[in-house]
């Protein structure tokens, strides 16, 4: 079903859960993690014009590089890939899915989806309405321990729900 899984990182503490939801997925299909970090290039708008571009741009870089090899460490399967993009996430994350034939999109948000309201004004929102191929939506930020994957996740395609059981 999925030979591609796009998992955007922040390098965040609570990505752990999003790589450990994709991991799970991409050993049941036998597919390979490709990982994201987007560089929001809209942040250097606001810094100050004396501002030295360079040194900001190289600690971005930095921290990007390592986002990405922390996730590739958690990842539990040995086909996983890497790159860095620099924009909007919501607008490059899509795309980078796009482009690599990425079958699914496995992100994190804070956030609750129930049938009453939308996801608005998110990156996941944003990918969600935007983006090709489906998108799994993983619960993070929570301090209790993982649920059953079906129980954290969040999904309009229930047939990649039903490929976690």
């Amino acid at each position: 079903m999925f030979d591609s899984i796009l998992v955007p990182t922040d390098g965040s503490e609570a990505i752990a859960r999003v790589i450990d939801t994709a991991s799970e997925l991409a050993e049941t299909h036998d597919a390979a993690l490709r990982f994201v970090y987007v560089v929001p290039t809209a942040a250097f708008e606001r810094l100050p014009l004396e501002t030295p571009w360079e040194s900001v741009d190289a600690m971005l870089r930095e921290e990007a590089e390592a986002a990405l090899v922390a996730a590739e460490e958690r990842a539990a399967v040995d086909r996983t890939d890497s790159d860095v993009r620099e924009g909007p996430p919501g607008r490059e994350i899509p795309a980078h899915a796009e482009e690599t034939d990425s079958d699914l999109i496995v992100m994190g948000t804070h956030s609750r989806l129930d049938s009453d309201r939308e996801l608005l004004g998110t990156v996941t929102g944003r990918v969600v309405r935007s983006a090709e191929v489906p998108v799994m939506a993983v619960r993070v930020g929570e301090s209790e321990p993982l649920d059953p994957p079906e129980e954290r996740c969040i999904t309009a395609d229930p047939s990649v729900t039903e490929a976690l059981e």
